[in-house]
């Protein structure tokens, strides 16, 4: 299902050597609380149980996260495959994103809960059986925190594993508590699954009561992986209708080098872009009252995104 296509692998070999020579860093601005640079990206780094037949990119896409030299790195679920152990977190996950800890802002994947707890995940970021530590509460996995003048809230989309992602759920007591507790102009959340998706998963209902107290609380952009690819939604509410005075603006951006997967569906509604063919990041400008994003690819590939857009609150 996610395949690197034959002329993506010869794209990135080639601007290779281009790439050594360019510039050791692409600001954006930056500079207090009024404008933060935000690098984010999902389904990442391959294990030793990956195919050798797969090709992996996390490597080049480290190398984006280097030049564009962020205040966040927002990680957006499976972030070490196969199973998220801590052998291969070690071994493969630490050599390409370490450096960045940090400034990690991580949420786990499917992948991470194919070791039971996600141990392996929790172990990385939080320190080895400590329960809370970067990654929150390894018995919830899910956060908040403040980027300059925005609210950030990390959610968990393994909703088996932490008692569910319904309206009554404890996921769903907090965030609303959070959301409430966190007045702020400018709100954005994060999650490995998205809620709507045009890619091979599709769109999550299980997220629906989650989508609906972000929407209810003003959160203005959601960012998403899982589906190996790059989409970006105009705003919307938690039943998919169209809402450009209210609506949450949504990212599918799981491009950060594991693979490229097919469209699989028709087009979802409210979808603005999507694309297969472009490993990179999402770079987000936030400031006090708006944000800007970018799609950075990989050197050579062709996705260039962008666009910009006041908040609701």
């Amino acid at each position: 299902m996610h395949l690197v296509t034959g002329l993506l692998l010869m794209l990135a070999i080639a601007c290779r050597a281009a790439q050594a020579r360019a510039p050791v860093a692409e600001h954006a601005p930056q500079g207090g609380v009024d404008s933060v640079l935000v690098a984010a990206a999902g389904d990442l780094v391959c294990g030793t149980l990956t195919p050798d037949v797969l090709p992996c990119m996390a490597l080049s896409t480290a190398d984006v996260v280097r030049r564009l030299q962020p205040n966040a790195l927002l990680l957006l679920g499976d972030l070490q495959y196969e199973n998220g152990s801590a052998e291969d977190f070690g071994a493969y996950f630490d050599p390409a994103f370490g450096e960045f800890r940090s400034i990690t802002y991580p949420v786990p994947g499917n992948h991470e809960y194919m070791t039971k707890g996600a141990t392996g995940y929790f172990d990385y970021f939080n320190g080895v059986g400590a329960d809370s530590g970067r990654a929150g509460s390894r018995r919830r996995g899910y956060y908040s925190f403040d980027l300059g003048a925005w609210h950030v809230v990390a959610l968990n989309t393994n909703c088996e594993q932490i008692g569910g992602c319904g309206a009554r759920s404890p996921q769903a007591i907090w965030l609303r508590a959070d959301l409430v507790a966190h007045r702020t102009k400018c709100t954005l959340a994060l999650s490995h699954a998205p809620r709507f998706t045009s890619g091979a998963h599709g769109s999550d209902p299980l997220l629906r009561d989650l989508w609906q107290v972000l929407y209810e609380g003003g959160v203005d952009v959601v960012l998403s992986g899982h589906d190996h690819d790059y989409e970006r939604f105009g705003p919307q509410d938690a039943t998919g209708r169209a809402d450009a005075a209210r609506g949450m603006r949504a990212f599918v951006v799981g491009t950060g080098g594991k693979g490229l997967g097919r469209f699989l569906r028709a087009r979802a509604a409210n979808s603005e872009v999507r694309d297969n063919s472009s490993i990179g990041v999402l770079a987000l400008t936030l400031r006090a009252e708006d944000y800007s994003w970018r799609f950075v690819s990989v050197p050579g590939l062709p996705l260039a995104d962008s666009g910009s857009a006041s908040c609701k609150g």
